[in-house]
């Protein structure tokens, strides 16, 4: 009788996640920042039609950095799930947190039972109300949530984009100055990111009920100005 080959658990886990990080290093980083008005959102995109950012309900938006079919399969549940808590209690219930949790819960039930782990990391922003403050929540491919107070990077360059973030970071900035700055930190010393191949979107105060909003075109332009 043969024996089976033995791998510790650790080699597993070890394994499953440098096959993770891989994936998401291959993708594009991505940066969300609080400014005065709401949360903006800017992704090295230079795709129009794939997006990596995108309106979950009514004041929650969804992005995703790494394999684009799992992150958007996991933006689909999000938005069936905030639908069907708001059709069944009220809008007012449907929070980032409790999205946040499902999506954990979902990214470590992969990553520990599956042969192959989701190769992605995203972030559920909110923009708040007078009962919530905005809120960050940046879900790590192993299902790690981590609760961000300023600002979130996602994607493969995490360390170098959030040292030139942190340098340039600073309460209550307008949103020129917020995108300017999200910006360069994507780029970095030795790239220069135009407007074409940039996706951007704001959860803004301004916006109405649906808070959520891209900003395309000459908006944008003006605004890295």
């Amino acid at each position: 009788m043969t024996m089976p080959y033995y791998v510790a658990p650790e080699q597993v886990m070890k394994d499953r996640a440098e096959y993770a990080q891989k994936g998401i290093a291959r993708g594009r980083s991505l940066v969300a920042a609080i400014y005065d008005e709401g949360i903006v959102i800017v992704a090295d995109n230079p795709s129009r039609s794939l997006h990596k950012i995108s309106e979950i309900y009514d004041r929650i938006a969804f992005a995703g950095v790494g394999k684009y079919n799992e992150f958007d399969q996991l933006r689909v549940s999000g938005i069936r799930h905030a639908d069907t808590k708001g059709y069944a209690y009220s809008r007012e219930d449907v929070e980032a947190r409790s999205l946040a949790n499902l999506y954990a819960q979902y990214l470590g039930q992969v990553f520990t039972h599956e042969m192959k782990p989701l190769e992605v990391e995203i972030l559920v922003a909110e923009l708040g109300d007078e009962l919530r403050p905005r809120q960050l929540y940046h879900i790590a491919y192993e299902g790690t949530i981590t609760d961000e107070d300023r600002f979130a990077v996602l994607g493969g360059e995490t360390e170098s984009i959030v040292e030139r973030l942190e340098e340039s970071y600073r309460e209550s900035w307008p949103l020129s100055e917020a995108l300017q700055a999200a910006v360069a930190a994507l780029a970095g010393p030795e790239r220069v990111l135009e407007g074409a191949g940039l996706e951007v979107a704001v959860l803004a105060d301004g916006n109405g009920r649906r808070a959520f909003r891209r900003i395309t075109g000459d908006e944008l332009a003006s605004l890295l100005l």
